[in-house]
């Protein structure tokens, strides 16, 4: 009623108080209404709307919902999971959608596959216990480039990644080369990928076998049998690149922010019970030192 006071007096070009003796109101109870502090409900309202956009904007608009509420609760703050979703329905934050993907691996006939030792394991104990790996590509503006990971299943940290020009079996090499002198991992680490020519070809096996790790590969035509490897590269595409990268030297600057900056370090997984894979590690070595 307030407001409409201040706004008939405006329309009419009249006096708040020639309103309100017209309309047979007490000036002071309109006055009163109108500088009236907000209820404690709304300071809060308020607050929290500044805290929900702050995680959200700190994930890069990543976040949905569930992850921007354990972001707060890490903070201290108590806040029910649907007032946070219900509050970034209200402020129109919305988190980045995975968008769909092609493989860029395809199966060579002349090669026998490894059996599927794996066998949808992805839960792990130990961190280098067992690796999972996949290639995919990225349009940019220069023509495709094609990235490959291996990811750890007991800490989910992408442990080994490359970017090049061509799908082939250098670009495996790279990757797992990568990791190996990263994380020095143990002999008998299972290696999990599809049954791509680049996995199966004679030089990578060689690799595997100098490195002591054990191949594992999915069923043909089964993307759950790597769900997880499948998962973090639908992460990436749909996190990442909202625009269309320049070139290679784009995409591998772009990656590596993402990767050894936020993913790893920063980003919270609900398979880890929403702790960061850094945290994760930590959080092992913990339990095996007590």
């Amino acid at each position: 009623m307030t407001a409409d006071v201040h706004l008939l007096a405006a329309e009419t070009k009249t006096s708040v108080a020639a309103v309100c003796r017209a309309l047979e109101l007490p000036r002071s109870s309109v006055y009163a209404r109108r500088n009236r502090q907000p209820s404690r409900r709304a300071q809060d309202t308020a607050l929290l709307d500044v805290e929900v956009a702050a995680a959200h904007e700190g994930s890069k608009q990543r976040y949905g919902s569930p992850r921007v509420h354990r972001a707060l609760q890490r903070e201290g703050r108590r806040v029910s999971r649907k007032r946070v979703a219900a509050r970034m329905n209200a402020l129109g934050l919305r988190s980045k959608r995975t968008k769909r993907f092609r493989h860029t691996t395809e199966a060579n006939p002349a090669h026998t596959p490894s059996p599927n030792l794996l066998d949808r394991n992805f839960a792990k104990d130990t961190p280098h216990e067992a690796w999972c790996g996949d290639i995919t590509f990225i349009w940019t503006e220069q023509g495709w480039v094609y990235l490959a990971l291996l990811i750890d299943l007991c800490t989910r940290s992408i442990v080994g990644w490359a970017v090049s020009d061509r799908c082939d079996t250098a670009l495996a090499l790279s990757c797992l080369n990568r990791a190996v002198a990263r994380h020095r991992p143990p002999v008998g680490l299972l290696h999990h990928t599809d049954r791509g020519a680049t996995y199966t070809a004679r030089a990578y096996r060689a690799r595997l076998g100098e490195l002591g790790m054990v191949q594992s590969m999915s069923r043909r035509g089964n993307c759950w049998d790597n769900a997880v490897a499948e998962s973090t590269i639908g992460s990436i595409k749909a996190e990442l690149f909202d625009c269309v990268p320049v070139d290679i030297h784009d995409v591998r600057h772009q990656l590596f922010e993402y990767i050894e900056s936020f993913y790893n370090r920063h980003r919270l997984h609900s398979t880890l019970d929403y702790v960061t894979p850094d945290e994760k590690l930590q959080l092992v070595a913990a339990a095996q030192v007590a």
